[in-house]
């Protein structure tokens, strides 16, 4: 396991929880106001009022942060349990790597639906989006890392480089907002 993976748990779930709660409180304000303007929204491309407003934002048919809330609870615990020494059996391991799978792959949905679909940018959900990476990433690592065989040999071969990929996943999520955005992003210059 990556010696900092205990703190990007802790850290990178609390923000993940901070963004998904103000995103939540955000929604409850524009449901009880439909005039209100959310804080996020800060331009016509950063403007999370129209992604909430979108079908995107409900996909399961309850407005999508709070999925979130309840995942990053669990990663921010994971993260202060290992802080404190704690030690989880490969079940553990195994779900936490399933459900911070099927969390990136959501969030890549909602990228997708985000650039090419809704046209705007949410920041809160951009700072889900920087965090989700990278958890799913170190946590597969050290679940593979605890599985042993083939499996800590592939964590053993990537870990000498184990920040490459999340630089690159970064790297072409933001190209893909700049190139979507060219337009507005060159207008301001």
């Amino acid at each position: 396991m990556p010696r900092f993976l205990p703190w990007l748990l802790a850290v990178g779930g609390a923000l993940g929880l901070i963004a998904a709660f103000t995103l939540t409180v955000e929604r409850i304000e524009l449901l009880l106001d439909p005039g209100y303007t959310p804080s996020c929204s800060i331009n016509p491309v950063l403007s999370c009022g129209s992604v909430m407003q979108t079908p995107q934002a409900a996909f399961f048919g309850f407005p999508n942060p709070l999925l979130g809330i309840g995942a990053f609870a669990v990663v921010v615990t994971t993260g202060a349990a290992l802080l404190a020494g704690a030690r989880f059996p490969r079940w553990w391991w195994a779900g936490l790597t399933a459900g911070a799978a099927l969390g990136v792959v959501f969030v890549h949905y909602l990228i997708v639906q985000s650039l090419y679909s809704i046209g705007a940018l949410c920041p809160y959900c951009m700072v889900v989006w920087a965090v989700t990476i990278p958890i799913f990433w170190y946590t597969l690592l050290a679940t593979l890392d605890r599985f042993g065989g083939g499996a800590r040999a592939v964590a053993a071969r990537v870990s000498g480089y184990h920040a490459v990929p999340v630089v690159l996943w970064f790297l072409l999520v933001a190209g893909l907002a700049l190139q979507r955005f060219w337009t507005y992003w060159s207008s301001l210059l």
